[in-house]
């Protein structure tokens, strides 16, 4: 039998994480089965095994490419964006943009990957965690020029932030309702500025 090629085992690779991301999204990682995945890919049970150790390791691989690729993209953003406010505004409207584009992988996470016992310490949480200090960057920076109070808990802004999102965008997530992307992103990023901002003390 000749050997595979290194382009065929990739793409026998991608086309089983697309089909496992796609059967992810629509029966949740609880409900989906290796036969669903295996179906969707048009492949054996079998291989599947041969790429990925079961159905966990799918959905690790599954969700760090979301994570590489979200990751990728608002890196060169913020990097560029110029003072705190810009910078933040940029990566709220982002992220509530993700959960515009990617609904049913973000319902995933939160309703299923995320209150798993299985998930603090894991490589989900690590992607999850290395996501979300971009923002922890941003404060440090901003702290650091002077545009933020010296005595703000960077990873507090990061919990209440994401907190506030992820909670703005539950009734599109579940409930299918629009999410304004920029008044959202502008009305959070406003009040975030406003509570950080450094205050000149009134004199006698």
């Amino acid at each position: 039998m000749p050997a595979i090629s290194p382009q065929r085992m990739r793409d026998r690779y991608d086309a089983i994480l697309a089909a496992a991301t796609r059967v992810f999204a629509d029966k949740g990682y609880s409900s989906a089965s290796i036969t669903d995945i295996a179906q969707a890919a048009d492949v054996s049970d079998g291989l599947i095994y041969k790429y990925f150790e079961n159905k966990r390791d799918l959905l690790e691989n599954v969700l760090k490419s979301f994570y590489e690729r979200i990751i990728a993209d608002l890196e060169p953003k913020v990097s560029t964006a110029r003072g705190f406010e810009d910078k933040l505004y940029l990566l709220v409207s982002e992220h509530l943009q993700v959960f515009v584009a990617d609904i049913d992988l973000c319902r995933l996470f939160i309703s299923e990957v995320r209150t798993a016992s299985d998930y603090r310490g894991s490589l989900i949480q690590q992607l999850n965690r290395r996501y979300t200090s971009i923002l922890i960057k941003i404060v440090d920076a901003a702290i650091a020029d002077g545009e933020i109070r010296s005595d703000i808990d960077p990873r507090l802004v990061r919990d209440m932030l994401f907190g506030a999102i992820e909670h703005s965008s539950w009734r599109h997530i579940n409930g299918g309702k629009s999410l304004d992307v920029p008044r959202v992103a502008r009305a959070m990023t406003d009040v975030l500025v406003n509570g950080l901002a450094i205050r000149t003390r009134r004199r006698a």
